[in-house]
């Protein structure tokens, strides 16, 4: 039988070299590296050895992006801030050398191999040590391939796919989960690594939350608040709809009579921690083109029901021996008595219940976080165990691959039925067709597959 990562390594090594993806916006670029998904070992532009200790905490005022990091250059701890620009020229550019607020920085990490010598200063004219992430660091931290989207019509794979023993088309797909399982755990403890497995499982658990459009804001949010002083504070709810920017003082005159107690306890609370907690910088929402239960005022009320009860849900999802259902059941359970009847903070109350979490976004957590996880740490779940999950709901890239692979959506749907095969074909899809630029013309793939059994 085949080996899908061999597969891979011979395809990939027949695409032709391509230009470099273009960096993503510095946002993004500041979460994944404050989800530690750039490593913490680097090498400085002088040649020293840069391990970050401590990833700090996210500036909610100006200055450097992160207060409060511990930074070891050459085995010696430097405690300060960590600025994070796109370009290394950006020090300058942005007048960081001449601004006092930058004088506590340690460490500044940009991206792009400078093209002339840059000298990064504080306005004491101390030299700052940097750190360049590099294309392949960049490439790996991204998972990102080359285009967006790929046509969904047949391609030339149809055919060897078609002919390939049922046996040999199962084994193709679940070696592909496997190594996208493989992929996603390795994120998930590169965050635990840099800040624990309870940061990691709530960040995981907001980025689900947010579904495509606003995954990246739901792990800033839960960056930005994080879990253990969030459960503290005793206003969890307060405090992650002020940060999301949410909550304003007049916000309770507008809304519906029988709404207007609750928003005017959530900025009272609000107002308390307002001082601790606020930040200037302005989670990118996208409200609109969202069906109402996707709202992001209801993302974030279910993960502040969440932290209500972090305990219970972390205890089921971290669990080993792993088990799914107990899981599933807690967050289809999962409720709260203004939310469940309401899609935004000043909507009219629904007579319907709406589900707050729901089955199919508990399915979205397991296939691509605690599922990868628990078949990477957990010898008694294997992948027998993950086949036990129902797919939810087919989503693009799912729907495209399929015609791609198969020629349709009904000769496909053999392989539609489980979550595992869902993931599997969205990692064929990223693999293969979004990394060809020749529209299916020149893949390597379809000739490969012939040789898989």
């Amino acid at each position: 039988m085949g080996d899908y990562l061999q597969l891979l390594r011979e395809i990939r090594g027949g695409i032709a070299e391509t230009p470099p993806l273009p960096l993503p916006a510095e946002l993004e670029l500041q979460a994944i590296w404050f989800a530690g998904g750039f490593g913490r070992d680097f090498t400085t532009t002088e040649g020293k050895r840069a391990r970050i200790v401590q990833f700090g905490e996210w500036n909610r005022s100006a200055g450097p992006d992160f207060l409060h990091a511990v930074v070891e250059l050459e085995g010696i701890a430097h405690v300060g801030a960590i600025e994070l620009d796109p370009d290394p020229t950006d020090w300058e550019t942005h007048g960081h050398g001449a601004d006092p607020a930058f004088t506590g920085v340690v460490l500044h990490v940009a991206f792009h191999s400078p093209r002339l010598d840059v000298f990064t200063r504080d306005a004491e004219h101390r030299r700052i040590p940097q750190v360049i992430i590099g294309p392949t660091d960049l490439a790996e931290a991204l998972q990102r391939p080359l285009r967006a989207t790929a046509i969904a019509r047949p391609g030339r794979c149809v055919h060897p796919l078609a002919h390939l023993p049922e046996a040999a088309t199962r084994a193709l797909l679940e070696q592909a989960a496997r190594h996208r399982a493989a992929l996603k755990a390795a994120r998930f403890l590169r965050t635990a690594d840099a800040h624990g497995r309870d940061a990691a499982l709530f960040q995981a658990t907001a980025e689900t939350l947010g579904y495509r459009a606003n995954a990246l804001p739901m792990r800033l949010l839960s960056q930005r608040a994080a879990i253990t002083p969030l459960r503290e504070s005793g206003a969890g709810d307060a405090i992650l709809f002020g940060i999301a920017g949410f909550l304003a003082p007049g916000l309770h005159h507008t809304a519906p009579p029988d709404t207007r107690d609750h928003l005017r306890q959530l900025w009272d609370l609000w107002w308390k921690h307002r001082a601790t907690w606020e930040t200037r910088h302005l989670i990118p929402w996208k409200m609109h083109g969202q069906r109402p239960a996707n709202h992001p005022h209801r993302r974030v009320a279910a993960l502040a029901a969440l932290v209500k009860q972090w305990p219970t849900f972390r205890r089921r999802a971290l669990a080993r021996p792993f088990h799914p259902r107990p899981l599933v059941e807690f967050l289809d359970q999962l409720d709260d008595p203004f939310w469940s009847h309401r899609h935004t903070l000043s909507s009219i109350r629904s007579a319907k219940p709406i589900a707050l979490f729901g089955k199919a976004r508990a399915t979205e957590l397991l296939a691509n976080h605690l599922i990868p996880l628990a078949l990477h740490e957990d010898d008694r779940f294997g992948f027998d165990a993950y086949l036990q999950l129902p797919a939810g709901a087919k989503n693009e890239k799912v729907r495209r691959c399929a015609i791609r692979l198969f020629g349709s959506e009904e000769k496909a749907r053999p392989w539609l039925k489980k979550a595992a095969h869902h993931q599997a074909l969205l990692q064929i899809y990223h693999d293969f067709c979004l990394e060809d630029l020749t529209d299916c013309h020149d893949c390597p793939f379809p000739e490969q597959l012939s040789q898989w059994q």
